[in-house]
């Protein structure tokens, strides 16, 4: 069997997997954009947190996408608001310790290019193309990525077909039998790449809260421990 591409996941997958107070960084950002308010941000803060847990419901019920600017709009956050570039931030700061790569990115993206494979990212962000694509630049790895979707752009998650439709035509590979796919959820990644006729592999070191679990039956046609993983995987399937 031919592999044309393969496919990952971003958070847990491309980057380690860390476990993130998420109350904490809608504080950072309200203490900022509402350091003059008398609660200093408090009751914005509880809001954003209720937006977030709002979008993730809506991903587990329709596969509707979110977007930051979304998140701000229902929390009543204004973009024009003398406060919010210094909160915005603030808010990227909180999380760039949690972006940066699992160390063998580099060498599994070499070796995929080294063996004639196509690299792409599908990811379920409300951040925008701009930003994810900045902190690859940053790693030194924006180079090797053929094609590249994410969920704030379009209007599903993962795993709603039309999510890993669009990350197939961004790699340039119409055939999902030819393509893998590589995440750390088993609902969101295995059970939606396998849907579509991809190969799933799995990575399995992720923790998730249990507001973002789906139960659901599935085996993946392969298991990463560690990144590097994926190119033995990979050359057996060839």
């Amino acid at each position: 069997m031919a592999i044309d591409a393969v496919i990952f996941d971003w958070g847990g997958t491309l980057t380690p997997w860390h476990a993130i107070d998420l109350d904490r960084q809608w504080q950072v950002f309200a203490q900022v954009y509402a350091a003059d308010h008398p609660d200093g941000g408090t009751e914005l803060a509880r809001r954003m947190r209720q937006a977030e847990r709002d979008s993730w419901a809506r991903l587990q019920e329709s596969g509707a996408s979110a977007r930051l600017t979304e998140l701000f709009e229902a929390a009543g956050v204004q973009t024009d608001h003398p406060g919010h570039d210094a909160a915005r931030v603030a808010y990227e700061e909180f999380w760039e310790p949690h972006t940066y790569l699992d160390p063998d990115v580099p060498e599994v993206f070499a070796g995929l290019r080294d063996r004639g494979i196509r690299i792409g990212v599908l990811s379920n962000t409300i951040w925008s193309r701009e930003y994810h694509r900045g902190l690859f630049a940053r790693d030194g790895i924006l180079h090797f990525i053929d094609g590249d979707v994410y969920s704030s752009e379009i209007p599903y998650v993962k795993p709603h077909p039309e999510a890993f439709g669009a990350a197939l035509r961004a790699v340039g590979s119409p055939d999902p039998t030819a393509c893998v796919y590589v995440g750390d959820r088993v609902y969101e990644d295995v059970h939606g790449a396998q849907r579509v006729g991809m190969r799933a592999v799995h990575v399995p070191h992720s923790d998730l809260p249990p507001d973002q679990q789906v139960p659901v039956e599935v085996t993946p046609d392969g298991t990463a421990h560690r990144l590097l993983d994926v190119l033995t995987l990979v050359d057996g399937w060839r």
